[in-house]
């Protein structure tokens, strides 16, 4: 429907990207067979910045077959962005993503997309959304959902259906005011938890384990505990990453709430905690 295409657009509206970047359409299906069939696999992650707001965003597969990957992602987020085809209205995925994401509480808001298409019926598939609401038993609070429509190929979200919006600002003012930001202790000296939720692996540092910091604060170099299936064991924590736009950065501390990786550590696996302190 546009998901990837929408990325796009923000991470450009963001000037995330430098000048001399040579930049390909769809920059986050970074796959070959994603960019073969148009469609998202594996979920990846980029980071905006937005009003002094850095705005994590997971790009997700809309398809049931990589359910998995949907579940887990639901786990790293505090929002979703339901992206309906202004045309097609929504589809058999649209009801299972979206069941993902009521299940976990959280806050939606709907973007209908490619209003620009000779076929559009934003209204009605509106009402289509409406309807797809209640038959997943929302609540009043989730019936309350924002909606803008877009036309994502050009980098354009708007509030009213007819008044033409000039760029994305009106999608990352709805993200500010409405997702509510991560649910972080005021204290982050307590023990750090990370939950696994993807892998990667760099030939220098070997795998690499992504997730979110729900608590506490990681550090560099760090001893930590690893919780896996086969009991828990102390490692000591390579290096640490952040994200900015695409790129993976080093960094000394990881703050709760972030979505981070950390290297160094053999072995683990998707479902894995990493902790900290005497108590972990």
């Amino acid at each position: 429907h546009g998901k990837t295409t929408l990325v796009d657009g923000l991470l450009h509206q963001c000037h995330s990207f430098q000048e001399h970047e040579q930049i390909a359409d769809r920059v986050m299906d970074s796959m070959d067979l994603e960019r073969e069939r148009g469609i998202t696999i594996s979920s990846k992650n980029t980071a905006v910045v937005y009003k002094n707001y850095k705005i994590n965003i997971m790009d997700t597969p809309g398809h049931a077959d990589f359910g998995g990957e949907v579940e887990r992602v639901m786990k790293m987020v505090d929002g979703v962005i339901l992206l309906v085809d202004a045309s097609e209205g929504p589809l058999p995925q649209t009801r299972f993503v979206l069941g993902k994401a009521m299940a976990e509480g959280h806050k939606v808001v709907v973007v209908i997309n490619k209003i620009d298409r000779p076929d559009a019926r934003a209204e009605e598939v509106l009402n289509e959304v409406y309807d797809l609401f209640i038959d997943l038993d929302a609540d009043e609070d989730q019936l309350e959902f924002p909606v803008l429509y877009a036309i994502a190929r050009d980098g354009i979200a708007q509030t009213d259906l007819n008044e033409p919006g000039e760029d994305l600002r009106p999608l990352l003012d709805v993200m500010i005011s409405e997702i509510p930001p991560p649910k972080v202790p005021e204290d982050t000296s307590g023990p750090a938890q990370l939950l696994v939720t993807s892998l990667d692996y760099d030939p220098y540092v070997g795998r690499i384990s992504l997730g979110r910091l729900f608590n506490g604060e990681l550090r560099r170099n760090q001893f930590a505990t690893h919780f896996s299936e086969d009991g828990e064991r102390t490692v000591k924590l390579g290096l640490l990453y952040s994200w900015m736009g695409l790129k993976r950065h080093e960094t000394d501390v990881a703050e709760p709430g972030d979505i981070v990786a950390v290297a160094g550590i053999d072995g683990i696996t998707v479902g894995d905690t990493i902790s900290t302190g005497e108590e972990p």
